[in-house]
């Protein structure tokens, strides 16, 4: 099989899907893999090391496009790569398809094979390529959240951990999956009040006697929701549907009670966010200010640490891009039921029941 990797032209977006490692192992596994020429630069990969490990270093991504039976990305196709989208041909990359209408409709009209980062599951039902960008995101959460309550970022002018005698932040992580562990683990570690919230009473129960003890687990419903988030200085949305769109757990009417210069960092933004008052935003322009509450809603938070984030994902998806090369479409998902949940989209139908689900109107198998 070719197997093509394209530079990311997502705005800010420093990552690449296969190192040079996994160049040479798909090589030494029969397949011609493409370089797109500076693709791995962003995170740290020269082309003379793709080319080391027995890649070919191509010019342009329509030559990518053009040659490869499977694309290996990042992030989703954008507006500028839609018209290089050819049917039949594979795209292993983050999708999140219930987000956007647009991009769905599109993918659709190109005929492309989409197998989804998002929705590939192991044997245990958990999402392992999933994993890796949710443990960057959830500790990015902190960080960002941290400079933005700061005041010249129209923040509170509050230090999340405190000092001697000034209390530390209070900080509400909505969702207790490995975002919200991540962040919880990282805000209770720097001094700050923690309130972790879920739905899965046997997730809060393990959550509460694996953290710290700054961190106090809460169910997650609309009167704690509305409590807590009515006392906090930043909130982190970690709420994770997988293939599906994110419920809003905080409406307009909730944002008007909450303290002016509070932070809100929506990571599941790439999922439509859990914020009613979120909307996409870049590393270029991360926030704006709705009713007094600053809104981070950057859509690629990892790709701001692109050496870090590529060896994280690749290390995750380099195993499942060897089978798919190797196996082909049919033979992949024959394998399990997790690896089937990966076929979001084929020949112009969605195949996904949640992105079935979030668009019922649309062709699907």
């Amino acid at each position: 099989m070719i197997v093509g990797v394209p530079r990311e032209i997502k705005p800010d977006e420093y990552r690449v899907a296969v190192l040079p490692v996994g160049a040479s192992l798909l090589a030494k596994d029969g397949h011609t893999v493409l370089i797109e020429r500076s693709a791995g630069v962003g995170s740290g990969f020269e082309d003379a090391e793709y080319v080391s490990a027995g890649a070919k270093i191509v010019e342009t991504s329509a030559d990518i496009y053009a040659a490869a039976d499977m694309i290996v990305k990042v992030k989703e196709p954008q507006d500028a790569e839609m018209s290089l989208l050819r049917r039949g041909q594979i795209v292993f990359t983050y999708f999140h398809f219930a987000s956007s209408r647009a991009l769905t409709e599109s993918c659709l009209k190109s005929g492309m094979t989409a197998v989804a980062y998002e929705t590939l599951a192991d044997a245990n039902g958990r999402l392992p390529l999933l994993t890796p960008m949710s443990e960057v995101a959830g500790k990015m959460s902190v960080q960002e959240g941290a400079k933005y309550l700061e005041r010249p970022m129209a923040g509170r002018g509050i230090l999340l951990g405190g000092v001697a005698g000034v209390p530390p932040a209070n900080v509400l992580v909505l969702g207790g999956g490995v975002v919200g562990a991540s962040a919880a683990r990282l805000a209770a570690g720097v001094g700050a009040n923690v309130v972790l919230m879920d739905i899965n009473l046997d997730r809060l129960r393990y959550l509460d006697e694996v953290m710290p003890a700054n961190v106090t687990t809460v169910y997650c419903d609309p009167h704690a929701v509305r409590h807590y988030a009515k006392l906090a200085d930043l909130v982190i949305g970690a709420v994770l549907i997988p293939g599906g769109r994110a419920p809003h757990l905080i409406d307009r009417e909730l944002l008007r009670e909450m303290k002016d210069g509070a932070v809100i960092v929506d990571v599941c933004i790439d999922q439509g966010g859990c914020i009613e008052t979120s909307r996409p935003t870049s590393h270029h322009d991360p926030v704006y200010l709705v009713d007094g509450v600053v809104h981070y809603c950057v859509t690629n938070m990892p790709g701001a640490v692109g050496r870090t984030s590529s060896q994280a994902l690749c290390n995750a998806t380099l195993p499942y891009a060897r089978e798919l090369a190797g196996l082909g479409l049919k033979g992949f998902a024959g394998l399990d039921r997790g690896r089937a949940a990966a076929v979001n989209m084929i020949d112009g139908k969605i195949m996904n029941a949640a992105v079935m689900a979030a668009y019922p109107d649309l062709p699907h198998a």
